[in-house]
């Protein structure tokens, strides 16, 4: 017999859910937990199941609410729930070293970051004074297992660099406390101890297998189609634009390749980095007001570049730590900070990283003020609770992977949508994009295909080599892929899914953004069908 859905298990699930994921809940703007590190004794997999099988238990026996919001709170919780059962019983955090190294890392950092301001200075020391034991509880819960090789590379780099960090530059963060030096040399020593210990772990293929991954794509991103329907897809796609490239580039040069005119785009840049900082909010600025036809951004939530506090540049690069990190919804303040990264020694090859085209690209419109800084802004107002706080980046990742299709696929898709602005890209930016977009869709093939067993990881990396990310980003990418399986086709499936939902729309282009954007970090999928049920669509 059904029963009437209780909004209140909302709570229920966030208690249970951040009881296993403090570091998360310091990320969403959750206070509470700030000074405890996740659960990782013998027992912890088996209470979160429990945990799990109850709450799914009250949830199956309600009805669909009615209310937008409650609907969608709903079906999130019991997708997430689905999902985290079947990891919890076949592919366990618990045996990735780099969840560890990462968890520790963050239950500090997320605590240092402008976004915790002021610093809850009691919640930090006992983090700090928890990690020797949750490092020490680590090493005993991997002892016997077997773990892909990335993954222990991965954690000993984040550890030997938090290690560093503990014992120096962390004095260089504006509120430090003399009562934060022993607990921070302590857990240095912890860093390091883990690392150490990593050595000795035995190999193992890292595929999740072609069931778990049907999992995450039905019941995480709301798909309806099947890894090798995927495959096929984005197959047909990649081979379709490696020639669009090509014509394209005949087009603006026929004495160069596409690749030339690409590498070509390095050249144009600011005079100094005073000039590249400035060009961050320039072309975020020119952005917005070349696209405020085709989206309203949100200029009423502030976003604030400034040059990497001196703090984390060291960290910065081995660790996952973002120039760019969603406010904490719960506790979002008067806006957000983005890093920009200062100039080392070799200047040349700070401003040629930072040429016109990859800040207009990837910094003003991807991640700044049209692209993810509105999509977060507009996701605090969601209907649905959990959809305001899904998309929270969090020590690995995103908070709840169904978020992706719509966050990164919103990302994607808008830098293509300020094409539809006449003037703002050059016909070589263009060709960016252009590249941009084959990359996604080989990104779709390495997820799939690593994941089903069809390629190694060395196949996986030559293939990604083959598409043209940059040789010093392929191993790490790959390593990525491997850990968090699904968390790489949402960026193009999320774009093509946007631009069928856009032909669809029986309103302009503005209300179709403004509508995408309004129902928060849910899967896309789910987007459509709540936009086919309001009658919006044809």
């Amino acid at each position: 017999m059904s029963v009437s859905y209780d909004p209140a298990i909302v709570d229920e699930f966030l208690s249970h859910y951040w009881a296993f994921h403090p570091v998360d809940a310091t990320f969403m703007g959750s206070k509470d937990y700030d000074d405890v590190l996740p659960l990782v004794g013998p027992q912890t997999l088996s209470r979160e199941l429990e945990g799990i099988a109850a709450l799914q238990a009250k949830l199956e026996k309600t009805e669909a609410p009615q209310g937008l919001g409650d609907r969608l709170d709903r079906r999130m919780m019991l997708a997430e729930l689905a999902v985290q059962q079947a990891a919890a019983t076949s592919r366990p955090r618990l045996h990735n070293p780099a969840w560890y190294s990462g968890e520790a890392a963050f239950s500090i950092i997320s605590l240092l970051l402008p976004q915790s301001a002021p610093i809850r200075h009691q919640g930090l020391i006992a983090r700090l004074n928890a990690i020797q034991q949750f490092l020490t509880d680590a090493a005993e819960r991997l002892d016997g297992v077997a773990v892909p090789k990335g993954w222990c590379l991965r954690a000993q780099r984040e550890s030997v660099a938090m290690a560093g960090f503990l014992r120096s530059d962390i004095k260089l963060h504006e509120e430090f406390a003399d009562e934060w030096a022993e607990p921070a040399r302590r857990a240095a020593d912890a860093f390091d101890k883990f690392a150490s210990m990593l050595d000795f772990l035995t190999d193992k293929n890292p595929a999740c297998g072609e069931a778990h991954l049907s999992l995450i794509m039905s019941q995480t991103h709301g798909l309806t189609m099947s890894p090798r329907e995927a495959i096929d897809l984005a197959q047909a796609a990649y081979d379709r634009m490696g020639d669009e490239l090509v014509e394209m580039a005949k087009a603006i040069d026929p004495s160069k390749s596409w690749q030339d005119i690409i590498a070509g785009l390095a050249d144009i840049h600011p005079a100094d980095a005073e000039a590249v900082h400035d060009s961050y909010m320039l072309w975020d600025v020119t952005a917005i007001a070349a696209g405020h036809e085709l989206v309203t951004p949100a200029q009423e939530y502030d976003l604030d570049y400034r040059w990497t506090a001196p703090c984390f540049r060291k960290i910065s690069q081995p660790l996952y730590f973002l120039f760019y990190r969603s406010p904490p919804a719960l506790n979002a303040g008067a806006g957000s900070v983005y890093w920009v990264t200062p100039p080392g020694e070799d200047e040349e090859a700070f401003l040629r990283g930072n040429n016109t085209a990859t800040v207009k690209t990837i910094h003003s419109v991807h991640h700044g003020g049209v692209g993810h800084h509105t999509q977060n802004a507009r996701a605090r107002v969601a209907a649905s609770r959990l959809a305001r706080i899904a998309g929270t980046d969090c020590a690995l990742g995103l908070a709840f992977l169904g978020a992706g299709t719509l966050i990164e696929g919103w990302a994607c898709y808008v830098e293509d949508l300020l094409m539809e602005a006449p003037g703002f890209y050059t016909p070589a930016e263009i060709l960016l994009l252009k590249q941009y977009e084959r990359r996604n869709a080989a990104s779709v093939l390495v997820d799939i295909k690593l994941h089903i067993g069809d390629w190694s990881l060395d196949e996986a990396m030559a293939f990604y080599r083959e598409a043209g990310f940059a040789p010093s980003r392929v191993e790490g990418e790959v390593v990525r892929n491997s850990m968090l399986p699904g968390s790489r086709l949402m960026y193009w499936i999320g774009v093509e899914g946007i631009k069928a939902l856009r032909q669809r729309w029986k309103g302009d282009t503005l209300s179709f953004h403004d509508a995408l954007l309004s129902y928060g970090h849910v899967p896309l999928a789910w987007i459509g069908q709540e936009m086919e049920r309001a009658g919006q669509l044809t």
